[in-house]
């Protein structure tokens, strides 16, 4: 096997392309929401069709695509991630006038990018720092695990206590509250017990 470099080499030698796609995706979402927020007017209507950046989102999504799978490059692979952010961030930029028909501006489409992004970034952090990720949580399952759970627990109830105007969930929460409290509390007495 001299010279040859087996497929499983190549792909772990290949660039980490997940963050220039969605740095490419976010780029190109912002510029299209500027874009039409400078410029409301400006429609393309070549023959009398009506033709959305999402149209040119859906072309770019598919060259990119295409390049990604259909080259073993890093400059192409490079490409192509920019090439599929980029398209994937003007059809995002659309998702809300693609659902309603009729509203570009609906709060709709910041949400679902909102969470596109989040869980992008979610991924890519996890799949970059999984092994610190598991010992991290492994030594964090050795030492107080209820304690922390229990603050986190009691931090959140006391949150929505404080922003809730329905008497179930602020009920609820009080209720949630006073369980984390008494973990808390649990926690405490148990390290008080094991130093004496």
């Amino acid at each position: 096997m001299c010279g040859k470099i087996s497929s499983a080499e190549r792909i772990k030698t290949r660039p980490k392309l997940s963050i220039l796609a969605l740095a490419s995706f976010i780029i190109s979402f912002a510029a299209a929401r500027a874009f039409t927020a400078l410029s409301p007017k400006t429609v393309f209507v070549p023959y009398g069709l009506h033709i959305h950046h999402f149209w040119f989102g859906l072309v770019l999504l598919v060259i990119g695509g295409w390049l990604g799978i259909s080259y073993e490059n890093e400059r192409v692979d490079r490409i192509a991630a920019i090439l599929f952010g980029a398209g994937g961030g003007l059809v995002a930029d659309e998702v809300g006038l693609l659902l309603t028909f009729r509203n570009y501006w609906t709060s709709i489409t910041y949400t679902l990018v909102i969470i596109l992004v989040t869980l992008a970034v979610m991924l890519i952090l996890l799949t970059t720092y999984w092994r610190v990720i598991r010992e991290e949580f492994a030594e964090f399952s050795k030492s107080n695990v209820g304690l922390y759970s229990g603050i986190l627990l009691a931090v959140i109830s006391i949150a929505f206590i404080m922003d809730a105007h329905n008497i179930i969930i602020i009920t609820t929460f009080i209720l949630l509250a006073v369980v984390a409290f008494c973990i808390i509390l649990a926690n405490f007495v148990q390290m008080v017990r094991r130093k004496l």
